[in-house]
């Protein structure tokens, strides 16, 4: 009775895992699938037979001149680049300090930090929008990097991993061997923290370059638009000039970074999994 039992759920996990697998992976092929076909033949319907166009798709939305692919692709890549690392880093530097040091004002400190993480974007988009049309930085790629260096999502979550994972005793031995408090969080601690820097890059790099709201508001030059706004752009177009093969294959191009990013950064999540926990 319990091998069967034990075989009944067994077989209950491996079926819902595979339902699971297949509406996640379903979406990405019916992607590529609508990517290889033209746009008269997706008109009539959907069809699960690939088509044989998809590097003639490919190359008229290359030779379009009012979508500059290539160059959204570098813009949204340099801007999630740096807003991952900004974030991470500076996040980090944060959470430790707040994690190692106790200073008058620490908890009110905290308290402004998760403040602020309860603002929407929406609400102070307005006000930044003027700093940045103040300051001339209006229509650049800055506006967009520069404030992921105060990410208080990507600190609240780093900061609950150095409190299970970062002993004050191996900071300490640190400082008697003395190592200053730059080396230490550079040398000792990051390492450390890994898995959990790579989850919140990995969040931060999609995040980023999936960001359609604030480039909108700040980007106006075809040279400096991003993927989002150049796809938005593609399925605003005039209908009679609209081709629905040309957006299929701009999203499956848009896609390919996130997915690098994240078989890149997937190893070290699963390896924080794996690792034991350094105990007191």
């Amino acid at each position: 009775m319990k091998r069967a039992a034990l075989a009944t759920r067994r077989f209950i996990c491996y079926f819902v895992l595979i339902v699971l697998t297949f509406l996640s992976l379903a979406p990405f092929v019916l992607l590529i699938l609508n990517s290889t076909r033209l746009h008269s033949q997706l008109v009539k319907g959907f069809s699960l037979i690939p088509g044989t166009f998809f590097f003639k798709n490919l190359g008229n939305l290359l030779a379009n001149d009012n979508i500059p692919i290539l160059t959204g692709l570098w813009n949204s890549i340099i801007v999630s680049v740096f807003n991952a690392l900004l974030s991470v880093y500076f996040s980090a530097m944060t959470a430790y300090g707040i994690h190692m040091y106790s200073f008058k004002g620490k908890k009110i400190v905290f308290k402004f930090i998760m403040a602020i993480m309860m603002i929407p974007t929406q609400v102070t988009a307005l006000g930044f929008v003027k700093l940045v049309t103040g300051i001339h930085m209006i229509n650049t790629l800055w506006p967009l990097i520069l404030p992921a260096i105060a990410a208080p999502v990507v600190f609240f979550y780093v900061l609950q991993y150095m409190e299970s994972v970062l002993p004050y005793s191996i900071v300490e031995a640190s400082r008697v061997d003395g190592c200053n408090e730059f080396l230490t969080f550079n040398v000792i601690v990051l390492p450390m923290i890994k898995p959990a820097l790579a989850v919140q890059a990995i969040f931060a790099f999609v995040s980023s370059w999936n960001n359609y709201f604030m480039p909108a508001l700040i980007i106006s030059s075809k040279a400096k638009k991003t993927i989002p706004i150049l796809i938005a752009q593609l399925r605003s177009a005039d209908f009679m000039k609209f081709d629905l093969a040309q957006v299929y294959i701009m999203i499956c191009v848009a896609i390919i970074p996130l997915l690098i990013v994240y078989l890149f950064l997937s190893r070290y999540i699963i390896g924080g999994v794996t690792s034991g926990g350094v105990k007191e």
